[in-house]
């Protein structure tokens, strides 16, 4: 069984029918590449991709093998003699090995409607994914002061025009990184703690503590986020400090036959990387399981 319908998700189902394994791929649907409005930089697609046509792609490539897709959410994992029990949709079902693609949740902003946002590139959670594509423009970081400077600074490296509005006090930086922040132009303001973000044709208005307020082409949350790491944490599966499973290097947890892949086992959230892990750990998964026999020909 294969938890989570992301781009993860879905190359580690291609890759197990490939290798003629029976799969049954839960999605609940949610997944975060869903929003994502055009990426430029996922390898071959010169012209960029969004996260709904990819999906969307996989999933025909999908019906061309005999996976088993069912919508629905896992609730609930155990450990069985002869593997797993997950509870779908209150429904409990029997698997011989696990693969986790339930990737993260982002901490939001207070701010709707948010999802248009996202999809029309405002309101922005990845600068390794569309730093690029704001060059030159006005961008602002919001988040805790510490926490959301450094993607501020990793944002200066595109534009000139960067603020960082802190949902904390500005004088939580420490002194060395405010000095950073001095030295490279980047403004430092206080976020107004309620309605602080507001969508202004193909802007966000961000809000201060003050009462003024600025128009930005980009809005990028650093509020962090949650790894939908819950199910395998039930089982004692070893996790990292911001809750990311800790996995080999054969994508296997510290409990036999689980495995993960994806943002929930890393903190560099790109497609290209989440497809990577997922085609390491398909394999792993093959290997471990018992041969099975040859496929007799057709009479």
């Amino acid at each position: 069984m294969i938890i989570g319908g992301g781009p993860a998700g879905k190359t580690a189902a291609l890759y197990l029918a490939r290798y003629r394994r029976r799969i049954l791929l839960v999605d609940d649907g949610d997944s975060r590449a869903r929003l994502a409005p055009h990426s430029h930089n996922y390898p071959g697609a010169s012209e960029g991709v969004s996260g709904q046509t990819l999906l969307a792609a996989l999933d025909a490539q999908l019906r061309a093998y005999p996976v088993e897709m069912r919508r629905g959410l896992a609730t609930e994992l155990s450990r069985e003699e002869a593997g797993f029990a997950v509870t779908v949709n209150d429904r409990r079902l029997a698997a011989r090995s696990i693969l986790l693609a339930t990737g993260i949740k982002d901490h939001r902003p207070e701010f709707e409607p948010h999802d248009p946002a996202v999809i029309d590139g405002l309101l922005r959670y990845c600068p390794i994914c569309d730093g690029y594509e704001g060059r030159d423009q006005r961008l602002c970081v919001i988040g805790p002061a510490e926490k959301a400077a450094g993607k501020a600074l990793f944002l200066r490296s595109f534009t000139a025009s960067v603020t960082l509005a802190t949902t904390d006090a500005a004088d939580a930086l420490s002194e060395a990184t405010a000095r950073e922040l001095a030295e490279l132009g980047v403004a430092v303001r206080e976020l107004a703690p309620t309605r602080p973000l507001l969508r202004r044709g193909n802007t966000l208005v961000v809000s201060y503590r003050t009462g003024d307020s600025e128009a930005f082409d980009g809005v990028y949350p650093a509020l962090g986020a949650t790894p939908g790491s819950a199910l395998a944490g039930a089982l004692g599966a070893e996790v990292d400090e911001a809750g990311c499973l800790l996995v080999d290097e054969r994508y296997a947890t510290s409990v036999p036959g689980l495995y993960a892949a994806g943002d929930v086992v890393s903190d560099i959230h790109q497609i290209s990387v989440a497809i990577g892990h997922a085609a390491v750990a398909a394999t792993s998964i093959h290997n471990s399981l018992p041969r099975a026999p040859a496929p007799q020909p057709p009479l």
